[in-house]
């Protein structure tokens, strides 16, 4: 079976997109979908929110510029059924050197097709950097589906639009013609205030079942975390946050027939 590929993307910043590659990760994993964490942000929180140490020559940067393969950089995570690609510093660099390959925006592509048809995974998460630079544009141009984390805020919708136009020049330009817009996740909800509200009601009425039903909430517990080097399911597991992922990881299953 042919493994999908899913890249969060925004290039807004703090908007929950590691949040979710670690705690839907692990989400999927528990539901036995056997899932890939990609983490190509040269921060490698997603790495260190797994509890993998970052070491060097660990990351993508070698088979991203033709010297070994993606298969070999695979780590197992403390949790059945999930795997990483660990980052590290390294990756900063590889801005520009993508940047100077022919075939630049394929690259990404390139390097997982060989895991996409192991038949090891059958979800592939990519955690991107929080811009559209050269890692993210690989990342859109690489996947089948694009999930954009969307913050429960008043400038949101300004973002949403500019990813959006990307998407489709990438489309027109025959990178990537199918890659679909898999799903919008709205993060950082507030129940109490009326803007969260209101921003969830906006988007839905623009973009109806491309929206989550599942609300990701502001939460200390989500934040916190990470610092652990531990998915909110380990952290704590009752809270609203893990509840969410859970209910997250379940509506993806069904959504992109995952099992």
């Amino acid at each position: 079976m042919t493994a999908q590929i899913f890249t969060i993307a925004n290039q807004k910043g703090g908007v929950g997109k590691t949040t979710t590659a670690i705690n839907l990760g692990r989400g999927l994993a528990d539901k036995g979908v056997r899932t890939l964490v990609v983490d190509l942000d040269p921060q490698a929180n997603a790495t260190s929110g797994l509890g993998v140490e970052k070491l060097e020559g660990g990351s993508l940067y070698g088979p991203l510029v033709g010297k070994g393969a993606a298969l070999d950089k695979v780590k197992p995570t403390a949790s059945e059924n999930l795997f990483l690609i660990p980052s590290e510093v390294d990756m900063a660099a590889i801005e520009i050197e993508l940047s100077q390959r022919k075939n630049y925006l394929v690259q990404l592509k390139k390097c997982l097709q060989p895991l996409r048809t192991t038949g090891d995974f059958d979800a592939i998460i990519l955690d991107c950097p929080p811009a559209l630079g050269m890692l993210s544009m690989n990342s859109l141009a690489a996947a089948d589906h694009l999930i954009i984390a969307l913050q429960c805020e008043y400038l949101a919708m300004e973002g949403l639009g500019q990813i959006l136009k990307v998407v489709e020049q990438l489309k027109e330009a025959g990178v990537n013609p199918d890659l679909s817009l898999g799903g919008i996740l709205m993060t950082m909800f507030d129940v109490r205030t009326n803007l969260s509200h209101q921003v969830v009601s906006e988007v839905r009425n623009h973009f109806e079942d491309k929206v989550f039903n599942t609300l990701i909430p502001r939460s200390i517990r989500l934040s916190e975390a990470p610092s652990f080097g531990q998915t909110i399911f380990e952290y704590d597991p009752t809270s609203t946050g893990a509840n969410a992922y859970r209910f997250l990881a379940q509506e993806f299953i069904e959504r992109f027939d995952l099992v």
